[in-house]
């Protein structure tokens, strides 16, 4: 199926990963000229791509990027239990082989490789970069959970006895949380526009979910200054899902030289989609003013490749 929305072409596919399960995949390629870069969304907890991620690969379509994006096991259009994310490294391994595959064709080999997550999908951006640390050219993380926020983080006590009860009934949905509906998406229209959307999940995070992404942020955490990529951090002052001063610790520790930090006072989480759309126009426009300026800087990646091939003469 494709779809024309200007000068950018939108298609969808299915793929089956390495445990057999369909994958819900689609891509925003503009039309009126060659890709300068190549962009792979990393959806956040809860999310999909076709829908909510449309707007963020729209615009970066029409500045020229070509926009693949993937619902994870669980989540959107793929299949799997909605809502429930079994093993992170599965998440991330079903990412790596898809967006490696679509980077490796002989028309993408020397485009530049950009991998852009929020929320969640930021923790999946950095443990793609973590996977193949020389793969990845770049990365724009939007809010990145690095750690869940103390306000939303269930207490120790309650955390103890998830963990065990995970064993036993990983799937329940009895984790105390607030909606993080209300938390993340500014816009009254968007939350709107969501709680409509049957892809995305709305339930009280499941077990095993939970505990997943509790032991991933809380893996990440300990380990920013292993993140060596260059990067644009964007995140929200007002957020209160993942905590802005950690991305500044991200920023700080990341032994990266080439990284950049954004906040944005009054704006909340969901940058990419549950701002208002004059919030979005702003938080984009520096994010393709980044990509450009990566794009300008030259690819140090094919640089290497090109001295390993002459040293190898």
């Amino acid at each position: 199926m494709a779809t024309e929305y200007g000068d950018v072409r939108y298609e969808e596919e299915y793929i089956l990963n390495s445990r057999g399960m369909k994958l819900f995949t689609c891509s925003w390629v503009p039309t009126d000229c060659e890709p300068k870069g190549l962009i792979f969304l990393c959806h956040g907890y809860a999310m999909e791509c076709s829908i909510s991620m449309k707007d963020a690969a729209i615009r970066l379509g029409k500045a020229g990027f070509a926009v693949y994006g993937m619902d994870y096991e669980g989540h959107g259009k793929s299949e799997g239990l909605q809502g429930y994310v079994p093993s992170f490294d599965a998440v991330v391994n079903d990412c790596s082989d898809h967006y490696s595959k679509i980077s490796e064709r002989k028309e993408n080999k020397k485009k530049t490789r950009i991998l852009m997550g929020e929320s969640m999908g930021g923790a999946v951006a950095l443990l793609l970069h973590r996977k193949k640390p020389e793969f990845w050219d770049g990365a724009v993380l939007i809010a990145p959970m690095c750690k869940i926020a103390d306000d939303i983080r269930p207490h120790p006590m309650v955390i103890s006895v998830l963990t065990k009860l995970c064993n036993f009934i990983p799937t329940w949905k009895i984790i105390p949380t607030q909606d993080v509906v209300d938390l993340a998406f500014r816009d009254p229209e968007v939350r709107k526009e969501i709680r409509n959307n049957p892809l995305c999940y709305k339930g009280k995070p499941r077990l095993q979910t939970g505990y997943q992404l509790m032991t991933v942020s809380m893996e990440l955490e300990h380990r920013l200054e292993e993140v060596t990529l260059p990067f644009l951090i964007v995140h929200g002052e007002e957020d209160t899902v993942t905590d802005p001063s950690v991305s500044k610790l991200l920023y700080e520790k990341a032994s990266s030289i080439n990284k950049s930090f954004k906040l944005y006072p009054g704006m909340w989480h969901s940058l990419s989609y549950g701002e208002f759309p004059e919030n979005r126009d702003i938080v984009f426009s520096d994010i393709v003013t980044w990509l450009k300026e990566k794009i300008n800087m030259g690819n140090s990646r094919l640089e290497r490749q090109q001295k390993q091939a002459n040293d190898h003469k």
